[in-house]
């Protein structure tokens, strides 16, 4: 009988044991993926993880996941905070029929409190993918240094927030993106005011470079916004745009709507600083209000401004 009780404590503890390391591994602040990995590991960095899937598992609320190697990590969905970085490697998502990555902490018991931060990603629609980064829930997304091409099904957009709550932001800075049937970023909420940054990026060959809709105020500077289908900058629905520092141009040269600077139905554009060359329509004020601080070039379109005048109006400070 006594051999009976001690066999059974001993693989209750056993138990215990494993359940504890299994949670241990769970919780792991820091985890690893590897082109040459399994996610059967425990995702550390001696026995890495194959996705991003299968990491994001094992890694604990505020953690961050690392690439050893170069490699195509998958997609995935974000429902705590978290960072995934490629740093050094070719860090890649391929997302052929679906979102390259969600985020959407809704579920997550504490939701539109989570911060996620992409870094050093290479995220292909590579013709057949929905959306890049796909922003539903959450406290705050920062992308850096990423690279977003391809997407051309369904809504086809680069990067889209849109959110049921305010006081949530978007940055975006150092990033390509371009080659997308939607828009390179756009940005609404039902509530409140959503903050997008877009600093020292390349918008290119998109539908709309950026696309501010209801309850965005976009933050534009330093970025090219080129070749874009019909606009660089589309504003709407009384949403807003401080656009600095840019210089944008070669959008739907000969199209009656294209522009580099299209403010309608209510919406607000702020312009410093800002070349804008080479479209149907350099600023077209469609319903909108485009406020200057007269230091723009806007020269060489078809029509510089059209449907309204430049409010200078604005004390430059």
């Amino acid at each position: 009988m006594n051999k009976i009780r001690f066999t059974l404590k001993a693989f209750a503890f056993l138990v215990f044991t494993l359940a504890c390391a299994t949670a241990a591994q769970a919780q792991a602040t820091r985890t690893w993926v590897s082109g040459v990995g399994d996610d059967a590991n425990p995702c550390s960095r001696t026995a890495p993880c194959k996705t991003f899937a299968g990491a994001i598992s094992k890694t604990a609320d505020g953690g961050e996941i690392d690439c050893i190697d170069s490699g195509g990590f998958g997609t995935v969905t974000l429902t705590k905070s978290v960072t995934i970085d490629g740093q050094g490697t070719l860090a890649g998502i391929l997302a052929a029929g679906t979102n390259g990555v969600n985020v959407n902490d809704s579920g997550s018991g504490a939701p539109n409190t989570k911060i996620v931060k992409l870094r050093n990603l290479s995220i292909q629609g590579v013709g057949t993918g929905l959306v890049g980064i796909n922003f539903t829930s959450g406290k705050a997304v920062f992308v850096e240094n990423c690279f977003i091409s391809g997407f051309k099904a369904g809504s086809g957009h680069g990067i889209t927030v849109s959110l049921t709550v305010g006081g949530s932001s978007l940055s975006v800075s150092n990033t390509s993106i371009e080659d997308n049937s939607g828009d390179g970023v756009r940005a609404t909420t039902t509530t409140g005011t959503l903050r997008v940054g877009i600093d020292n990026c390349r918008l290119d060959k998109n539908n709309n470079g950026a696309h501010a809709l209801v309850g965005s105020l976009f933050v534009i500077s330093r970025s090219e916004l080129s070749n874009n289908v019909t606009n660089g900058v589309f504003v709407e629905n009384t949403a807003s745009a401080n656009v600095d520092s840019c210089f944008i141009h070669s959008t739907a040269t000969g199209a009656a709507t294209g522009s580099g600077i299209n403010a309608a139905s209510s919406g607000i554009v702020r312009l410093a600083n800002n070349n804008i060359v080479g479209q149907q329509n350099g600023v077209n004020i469609a319903g909108g209000t485009v406020f200057t601080f007269g230091d723009n070039k806007i020269r060489g379109n078809v029509n510089d401004v059209t449907g309204g005048t430049l409010d200078a109006s604005t004390t430059k400070q």
